[in-house]
């Protein structure tokens, strides 16, 4: 079951730390250090294999604005209360109220890899985002599983054009919970993540810098999206690499 692997009281409090916000505000920023002691309450292991695992993703070519300077994986679970099981790989698709740029098409990325799919990583991150969502949904309300959407996304930038986390611009989702984990950062600058209310009132900012970085949003809630990131020293590769779980109803 879930509650037990978060049994510590440090684990704990970094979660109840996190849910004051989600539920006073609609997102939170949880800090590298933070996150680590907690996934490794969930059995994160192998953190650099995991990230090394984002050299090896496609190319999107459903970019709308013909861009190609993003590239991911795809991958969906269903989460319950005790298991977390893989999806026959399927397309991703989001209506175009949510998704006006790149919207209203089945999108087929490349599937997350076997190995990454059942990666200890990856399982501490999705064990986590299923503790904090079934905290902050009233029992009532709470399915009896959760569809789960994994994305790896690499965002590479060039001196001649910047890369875009979110083309689409301030956007939500079309879900009920996000979850962003930054991965890596090479040789960026900038990569703002801004959270505005429903009336697109600016109501938070931060940076995901380091590794494990991770922001939390009620879809619900909040409006979010990623300024453009640009390379530091042209002469070197330029990109940002993170994983986002997102999870609604089934």
């Amino acid at each position: 079951m879930v509650e037990p692997i978060f049994a510590s009281p440090l684990a704990d409090t970094i979660i109840q730390d996190v849910e004051k916000p989600l539920e006073e505000e609609g997102f939170a920023f949880l800090q590298a250090q933070s996150m680590q002691r907690v996934l490794e309450c969930a059995g994160l292991l192998g953190w650099d294999a995991f990230a090394a695992s984002w050299n090896d993703l496609g190319v999107d070519r459903y970019m709308a604005d013909g861009g190609r300077y993003r590239r991911r994986r795809y991958a969906t679970f269903s989460l319950t209360d005790g298991t977390i099981t893989r999806k026959p790989h399927q397309p991703h698709y989001q209506s175009r109220d949510y998704n006006t740029l790149n919207g209203g098409v089945e999108r087929w990325f490349k599937p997350v890899l076997p190995t990454i799919g059942e990666h200890p990583a990856l399982m501490a991150i999705l064990r986590l985002a299923l503790r904090v969502i079934t905290d902050m949904t009233p029992p009532e309300r709470r399915p009896r599983s959760w569809h789960t959407e994994v994305h790896q996304f690499r965002i590479e930038a060039r001196p001649d054009a910047a890369g875009c986390p979110t083309p689409e611009g301030l956007h939500r989702d079309g879900v009920d919970w996000v979850f962003v984990v930054m991965v890596r950062r090479e040789n960026v600058a900038r990569g703002e993540t801004s959270i505005h209310d429903l009336n697109h009132k600016q109501v938070g900012s931060f940076t995901l810098t380091n590794p494990m970085d991770t922001a939390i949003v009620n879809d619900n809630r909040v409006y979010h999206g990623v300024t453009p990131v640009q390379p530091v020293d042209p002469d070197r590769p330029a990109y940002r690499d993170v994983l986002v779980v997102t999870l609604r109803h089934e």
